[in-house]
């Protein structure tokens, strides 16, 4: 008896996207077999054997190719897999996209070896298989290796090193900042903040707080120290209070209703020393890694106590920001600019957290 042997020859490497995207979310051979079989139509030629025999040799070719997908430039260097470029880009994009539940998981994490055993959790948690777990752990250890020494735009580093989107690249390069800054984002009182949360407010501190695109020898994932320590005149609004408030109020009372309006009148000081505390402390690295802490405790949770609404709050940190700039502790330059810096990174992830 002569066995029967599946052969297969070709110029181009085939990549059935489908069948692809079932490899990288982890599910096994013989699970993308049963999901194919079912969704093929059906007729004599669609036998469960071919089925079979396509998604095989389809896993068997992608297997071989994931230790390619981990450095990309070396997919488009090596010979043994004829792919043209889209299909390649295709490869790569959807080999590192990642799902936000997971890498949510993720933030805040030392990325060691023990904590990619303990990604049955993550797994369980989440509902996205284990290999998918770890394939996202891995990308995301893997680019921050990479990148993390780097000089220059780390979103660039991220695109040129590993040929992705400018979208994926942002996101892997908000990922890798607050890791660089080991931005605490686990505590029980943050739990309710998602991954785009997070994303939206590190990539408003990327902009504002780093030093300028261009900088020698810095990147933008360097805090500019400069601006941090000028961080520390704002204090002087403290000995301004009953002006600052006066400004304030004033912008404030055709805006809000009266209840509003009647409280923050009384707890004025207590937002404004809380707003700049976080400010003037921000040049050392424990606060800027409490952050987000800060910002809820000191912030989110008295204003949900009094139920401000969103509009309520815009309004206010607007006003806020402006009305300080009026006053005389404010004329010089680099002060009035630390100031707008730190009140539109302040603003955005406020909302952000009070919106979520």
């Amino acid at each position: 008896m002569i066995p029967d042997v599946d052969v297969f020859i070709s110029n181009y490497t085939i990549v059935d996207p489908d069948v692809y995207q079932l490899w990288v979310d982890g599910c096994t051979s013989e699970d993308a077999v049963e999901n194919v079989h079912r969704h093929v139509i059906r007729n004599a030629e669609n036998t469960l054997e071919l089925v079979k025999s396509d998604v095989c040799d389809h896993y068997r070719t992608y297997n071989l190719l994931e230790k390619l997908l981990h450095n990309p430039p070396k997919l488009a260097e090596q010979l043994n897999f004829q792919i043209e470029p889209l299909t390649r880009q295709l490869l790569i994009e959807k080999y590192y996209e990642f799902d936000d539940m997971v890498i949510r998981e993720l933030l805040g994490r030392k990325l060691s070896s023990r904590y990619r055993k303990d990604l049955d959790e993550v797994s369980e948690k989440t509902g996205i298989t284990l290999k998918s777990c770890r394939r996202q752990f891995d990308n995301v250890k893997r680019i921050f290796k990479v990148v993390e020494d780097l000089q220059g735009s780390v979103i660039q580093n991220i695109k040129n090193l590993f040929l992705l989107s400018e979208d994926l690249a942002k996101r892997y390069g908000a990922v890798v900042f607050m890791a660089c800054l080991r931005l605490e984002t686990g505590k029980k009182k943050l739990q309710y903040l998602s991954f785009n949360d997070f994303y939206e407010c590190a990539l408003a501190v990327m902009h504002h707080w780093t030093y300028p695109t261009g900088s020698s020898d810095h990147d933008d994932m360097d805090l500019d120290r400069e601006f941090l320590l000028d961080l520390r005149e704002i204090r002087s609004l403290l000995e301004k209070e009953k002006e600052f408030k006066h400004l304030v109020c004033a912008k404030l009372k055709p805006e809000l209703l009266d209840k509003a309006y009647q409280e923050l009148e009384i707890n004025f000081r207590i937002y404004a020393r809380s707003i700049i505390s976080i400010g003037c402390s921000l040049h050392r690295s424990r606060e800027i890694k409490c952050l987000f802490l800060d910002l809820f405790e000191k912030c989110i949770e008295p204003w949900r106590q009094i139920s401000w609404t969103p509009h309520d709050l815009t309004i206010f940190l607007s006003s806020f920001k402006n009305s300080a700039l009026q006053l005389d502790c404010f004329r010089e330059f680099d002060t009035r600019h630390a100031w707008e810096r730190f009140m539109t990174v302040v603003s955005i992830c406020l909302l952000r957290m009070y919106h979520s």
